[in-house]
């Protein structure tokens, strides 16, 4: 008897150690943090001062360009961004949505921005665009939000 009360605590203690490591979503900003493909959107939430807004508020949508959509932005315009902080917000703020919105949610037309700018939002079937640029990656949950990883970097229209 004392043997099957020992298995039966040791499988309850497994159980309850398997339960406790299933990691709960993070921030947006953490999740940015955690995704090895989104370490230049990462580098650059930081640099523009967003990295507290993006994990205690929201919530969110955010349409994360990837390192491969960062490669393709000139080096002019890359340098640019680095010089000027409140133009880097800007971009870094066109690609997020106020409230939760996942793929299933979008509906074709405008949305805005936190920035301030619509957006164009399209859903055919499973795939999504946001402007010229494809949702590659969807609904990766946040506790704060959702992500979207797209394959471009959308830049705002010029005032």
């Amino acid at each position: 008897m004392k043997n099957i009360l020992a298995i039966a605590t040791l499988s309850a203690a497994a159980l309850l150690q398997g339960c406790a490591s299933t990691p709960a979503p993070a921030t947006i900003t953490d999740t940015a943090a955690r995704t090895p493909q989104l370490s230049t959107l990462n580098k650059l939430i930081a640099e523009a001062g967003l990295a507290d807004t993006l994990r205690q508020s929201g919530p969110y949508t955010v349409f994360a360009p990837s390192d491969d959509a960062f490669k393709a932005v000139p080096a002019k315009t890359l340098a640019e961004l680095a010089a000027n902080k409140e133009l880097l917000k800007s971009v870094l703020t066109y690609h997020v949505l106020p409230g939760k919105v996942g793929s299933a949610e979008m509906k074709n037309g405008n949305a805005k921005t936190v920035q301030g700018a619509n957006l164009a939002l399209a859903r055919a079937g499973g795939f999504v665009t946001v402007e010229d640029a494809m949702v590659t990656q969807a609904d990766v949950p946040a506790s704060n939000g959702v992500v979207h990883v797209i394959d471009r970097v959308l830049m705002p229209p010029k005032k």
